[in-house]
């Protein structure tokens, strides 16, 4: 990071909207985000309650929660704050480093995390009496570790790549929070090196990250086809939707919003906005209503506090 450069305070323009629809979205996205937080914590809440999710299924589950709280927190306050008051779209250099890291960070571990999901579906459709030594209590614990590490080190390049350049003119980033590309718009420096390394570097961790899911749910639905039961087809099918839609959601944004030659700002906001503050929101509604177990312990805990009400 450049200490000489001249820029101290960025303004995020926040989204390309009229006026007068400030207030609306303000409660859009406020409620979107409540429900966001609140159905992460549901989620990570009826899995430590509940001894039947303490498999690794439900272990990643948790751990992709935790990361879809944060990923919305460091993004949507400041949004709604921007909405809310022209000088709310103020940030500092240094601040707006810590947010282009956090998101990088939340969003690189979230794509190694859906990677690890799919390899731990593919090992208990695939080989299931083995599934238990192969995907132990260490090993969950490895993998998880090193989505995090993986996702710390990626935003890391990012982030150092962006604000080593010099920033002395322009300070209004044409978007709701600081990412790279409409920061790198800003620099008064050549950015083409710095353009080419980071496409590079984040096409190789998204594509790649999406080709190894691909190649785990092929695998996948080739053992689901070997299973001689329909009812243990359904199951096994139902378990890998879940999975699939969030996967989905999630790559299609990233891949368009990072890997196009000709990036418009517009289509961007709006693409950006459905990866950020949506998904989300998505993924425990998507769980909760697909999952039977997990269904199966809402209502548990629904009646262990309803009866802890009685008393």
């Amino acid at each position: 990071m450049s200490n000489a450069s001249l820029v101290t305070t960025f303004f995020l323009v926040g989204l390309s909207h009229t006026p007068a629809l400030d207030t609306m979205l303000f409660g859009l996205f406020l409620l979107i985000y409540v429900l966001t937080v609140l159905g992460n914590l549901l989620i990570l809440l009826v899995i430590w309650v509940d001894p039947h999710l303490h498999i690794p299924m439900y272990y990643f589950l948790t751990n992709l929660s935790f990361i879809d709280m944060w990923f919305s927190t460091v993004t949507v306050p400041k949004m709604l704050m921007t909405l809310m008051s022209p000088s709310g779209g103020a940030i500092s250099f240094h601040c707006c480093a810590a947010q282009l890291y956090s998101f990088h960070f939340l969003g690189s571990t979230e794509c190694f995390l859906y990677t690890v999901m799919s390899y731990d579906r593919y090992l208990a459709i695939s080989y299931p009496l083995r599934y238990s030594s192969l995907m132990s209590g260490r090993t969950c614990t490895f993998l998880a570790a090193g989505t995090w590490l993986s996702g710390s080190l990626h935003s890391a390049v990012q982030t150092t790549l962006t604000f080593r350049l010099p920033y002395c003119g322009p300070n209004q980033i044409q978007h709701y929070f600081c990412d790279i590309p409409p920061i790198l718009k800003l620099a008064c420096a050549d950015t083409s090196v710095n353009e080419m390394v980071i496409f590079v570097n984040i096409g190789v961790v998204v594509s790649g990250c999406f080709l190894l899911i691909a190649l785990s749910y092929v695998s996948i639905v080739c053992s689901i086809l070997r299973i001689r039961s329909s009812e243990g087809r359904h199951r096994a099918f139902q378990t890998c939707v879940s999975h699939c839609i969030v996967v989905l959601c999630f790559f299609g944004p990233g891949l368009f919003i990072y890997l196009r030659p000709d990036s418009k700002d517009a289509m961007d906001q709006v693409v950006a906005v459905f990866q950020t503050v949506l998904t989300p929101m998505l993924n425990p509604a998507v769980y909760t209503l697909r999952n039977k177990e997990v269904k199966k312990a809402l209502f548990s805990l629904k009646d262990k506090v309803a009866h802890f009400q009685t008393e």
